[in-house]
């Protein structure tokens, strides 16, 4: 009922938006631009009447609301370009379109232009996302699908937002949204089930990920944060897409005087289409949805109020009738057959409210009290029984794909799932801000509160030319089994400080950060201190290298998953995860035929103090919560970026990485980590045609290195193998129907800004990516390892509009 009621009085407040007006008001607004007629996007516009900022938009817009019946002066600054100042003498009530035309700096241009782009601060990548809704990705528009082309990150799997980082696990990375820390599902095994990413990218303002050695203000996890600002409107927008793979909208608007504004979308997914091409033939019936808003009030300079809301639901339906699959080797060709009965039925339903209150003091504090609650419902149920035919070939010998020459292995199983896991989230937290000359000090304390309820009820049975495996003389053997009803409840109180030092002298510009954080789970009365330090430095005699050290302890709570134990039950003994990092970084600027390149690079060792050992399966991660191990993580990465057509960027990625454990006790010394993807190489390439930028073109590349596979009869214990390497290349072509900006338009068009139609290529050279496999006895106990594949070569249309 609170669901209806929230998205009740959302669309009440959204009606009643523009109708709020101010008295003695008045605003101006424009498009600013330089003498070429280029748009500028970040130029500072500052009233120097009471401080009040604002920044021109990615179509060098910008909107301003003053006090009327005085006379102020805007002051519109850009690094490149000179400052200018204009008077305005402002009626209650009036509207002012300004339109300022900035003069190139022209001394030490070219400096200007490379110091611009090197930030003293900055600990992170930072992604731009304009033009994100143009991007080809099977998985649909995702920031995440730009962060796995970034080095250090790897996902081996088109359909699956989740990702890896630097030898890490989906469960090791910190996902934030305004401040407000966002979670991953719990029962989803494959990426078909998973849906939607959390993080709708039409609302998205601003992206930073940090793929190590991040800041003490962030949390507790060990591997990598990804920050998210959602926009805050300063006038109307709205944006409709629709494609075969679903659909999407938002809308934003301002109240004239600014103090109220509101943002929201709502996305419709199905990858119907995409699931055709698997191997395994049925009906896939996946249906994703969700609605997010956002609403800010600001009661006057220093009290406002930030509403955030986000529903989801994610349903999964299928029924398999037949699957066939080739695979092995000219010498060694081998053809599974399947039959299948029953049917596969999952849900999960998830809802997230979170409410920001901030005070401004004045313009060097800020203080923000955030309270949140998440709750989800998941729910996974399928029978299914299969029989299975596994046949060699002989091609090599003169056999036909269609014609079996030998049967190797005949026989059923019967996988059966009746699990529901309910999860609660709740949290109050404190964060400070105080800035000084030289120094920027933060603080904040946390409070949260999270209960789990889980039904584990799961068991497969396996049956070999007549014979139960394994078997028993007294009894049908099941091939395994779990079967729990777990419960966890707890609080993790946690607090951070941090202190920011910049400085400067004749060697260059310096930033010293270092950090504290203490966190303590009331469940296993555990505590920890986690200290991080970084140092950045700017040198004078080149301006256009920067230069970074981090070293940092970072610590991991034991989630409900990571306490698990491989037959469901709760381990006795919970683990803290520990681990150092230690980064070394370096960022060079150069110019090649007048383009400016940025050339990054990274070194860094992440000594794994104290891990809990998993298997991944697709994207399930099976946790041994009742072992320990130790280990490393040791890489190089580099990144080159530059802009081969003017406001589109385009990167090259590459990441060398090798990730090895210890489990503790089983003698067996160091093995690799289910992680360890020794290189990565990645392309985000933008362009367009040459005169005629209204065709555009999009290309992301992917090769990586096979991950490695345990033989599940011996389990770590036994022989290993690597996955085939991942290959992967999706293409988009896009054509711009209508621009405003250059045309008028008359009736029903005259409301659009800008539309666009989309071709797009997934899996452009129809590679067959292995994600998991499949293990076949035959009756002498051998053990086939069938590869599942991911999707085939598919064409997608869309259509995108924004108003």
């Amino acid at each position: 009922m609170h669901k209806i009621i929230f998205i009740y009085i959302t669309f009440i407040l959204i009606g009643f938006c523009p109708k709020l007006h101010a008295q003695n008001m008045a605003t101006i607004k424009g498009v600013i631009k330089n003498e070429d007629g280029k748009i500028l996007y970040g130029v500072h516009i500052l009233n120097t009447a009471n401080s009040q900022t604002t920044t021109s938009d990615k179509e060098g817009a910008f909107l301003i609301h003053c006090e009327a019946g005085k006379n102020i002066t805007l002051e519109f600054t850009h690094i490149a370009y000179q400052t200018l100042e204009k008077e305005f003498s402002l009626k209650s009530g009036q509207t002012i379109v300004f339109n300022p035309i900035l003069k190139e700096n022209r001394q030490s241009l070219d400096e200007v232009n490379i110091a611009a782009q090197i930030k003293l601060h900055n600990k992170g990548i930072y992604l731009q996302t304009k033009e994100i809704d143009k991007i080809a990705s099977a998985g649909g528009e995702s920031i995440e699908n730009l962060l796995k082309t970034l080095p250090g990150v790897s996902s081996n799997n088109e359909l699956s937002s989740q990702y890896s980082v630097r030898g890490g696990n989906f469960d090791e990375n910190l996902v934030y949204i305004n401040d407000i820390e966002v979670y991953r599902p719990n029962l989803v095994r494959s990426s078909q089930q998973e849906g939607l990413s959390v993080i709708n990218p039409d609302l998205v303002s601003s992206v930073l990920f940090s793929p190590g050695g991040f800041d003490a203000k962030y949390g507790d996890k060990l591997s990598s944060v990804l920050d998210i600002k959602y926009k805050n409107p300063r006038r109307f927008e709205a944006s409709a897409d629709l494609s075969l793979l679903g659909t999407s909208a938002h809308i934003a608007n301002a109240s004239k005087n600014g103090k109220l504004s509101y943002l929201a979308g709502f996305r419709y997914k199905t990858t119907r289409y995409l699931l055709a091409s698997l191997d395994t033939e049925g009906d896939y019936n996946p249906n994703y949805k969700d609605f997010q808003a956002l609403i800010n009030y600001s009661f006057n300079k220093k009290w406002s109020l930030h509403f955030w809301a986000n529903i989801s639901k994610n349903e999964y339906g299928f029924k398999p009738k037949d699957r066939e699959t080739n695979f092995g080797t000219i010498s060694d060709a081998l053809q599974l057959k399947m039959y299948f009965d029953g049917q596969e039925k999952d849900e999960y339903i998830s809802d997230m409210e979170a409410l920001t209150l901030k005070y401004h003091p004045n313009s060097k504090s800020l203080f923000q009290l955030i309270t949140n609650r998440y709750s989800t419902t998941e729910k996974e149920r399928f029978d299914i029984q299969a029989q299975y035919y596994l046949q060699d070939l002989f091609i090599s010998q003169g056999g036909e794909k269609d014609q079996s020459l030998e049967n190797l292995g005949i026989g059923t199983y019967l996988d059966h799932a009746n699990n529901k896991l309910e999860r609660e989230v709740n949290s109050i937290k404190l964060k400070a801000d105080h800035s000084f000359d030289k120094l920027h000090l933060q603080w904040g304390i946390k409070a949260l509160h999270e209960k789990v309820d889980d039904r584990i009820n799961e068991w497969q049975y396996r049956d070999s030319a007549g014979y139960s495996i394994p078997s028993s003389d007294t009894n049908t053997g099941l091939a395994y089994s779990r079967q729990a009803l777990n419960s966890i409840s707890g609080t993790h109180l946690s607090g951070y400080t941090q202190a920011n030092y910049n400085f400067s002298n004749q060697t260059g510009d310096f930033q010293i950060t270092a950090g504290l954080r203490y966190h303590h789970w009331t469940y296993n009365n555990t505590s920890f201190l986690s200290p991080r330090f970084s140092f950045n430095f700017v040198p004078n005699w080149e301006r256009k290298m920067k230069f970074r050290l981090a070293v940092g302890n970072y610590q991991q709570m034991p989630s409900y998953r990571e306490s698990l134990k491989i037959d469901g039950g709760i381990s006795p003994q919970l683990n803290t995860q520990e681990a150092w990092h230690y980064t070394l970084a370096h960022e060079y600027l150069f110019k090649i035929k007048e383009r400016d390149f940025r050339l990054s690079s990274e070194l860094y060792y992440k000594d794994l103090k104290s891990l809990i050992p998993y298997d991944i399966e697709n994207v399930r991660l099976r946790y041994y919560g009742d072992q320990k191990a130790k280990g490393y993580a040791a890489g190089l990465e580099f990144r080159l970026n530059w802009e081969y057509v003017p406001d589109s960027e385009s990167w090259i990625s590459l990441s060398l990485m090798k990730t090895r454990e210890d489990i503790l006790g089983d003698n067996q010394g160091y093995i690799a980590r289910p992680s360890d993807q020794r290189f990565n190489f990645s392309m985000f390439f933008q362009d367009y045609m040459p005169g005629n930028p209204t065709y555009k073109m999009h290309l992301t590349l992917i090769y990586a290195g096979g991950l490695p596979v345990w033989v599940p009869k011996l389990g770590k214990q036994g022989q290993s193998f690597n996955m085939p390497d991942y290959k992967r290349a999706d293409l988009g072509f896009s054509k711009e129907l209508l621009d405003t900006k250059k045309n008028k338009y008359k009736g029903l068009l005259k409301h659009f800004k800008s539309m666009w139609i989309g071709l797009e290529i997934f899996n452009l050279f129809d590679i067959n990516n292995t994600v998991s496999y499949l293990w076949i006895n035959d009756i002498r106990g051998n053990q086939y390892a069938i590869p599942n594949y991911l999707t085939a070569r598919k064409l997608n249309l869309k259509l995108s509009a924004k108003f």
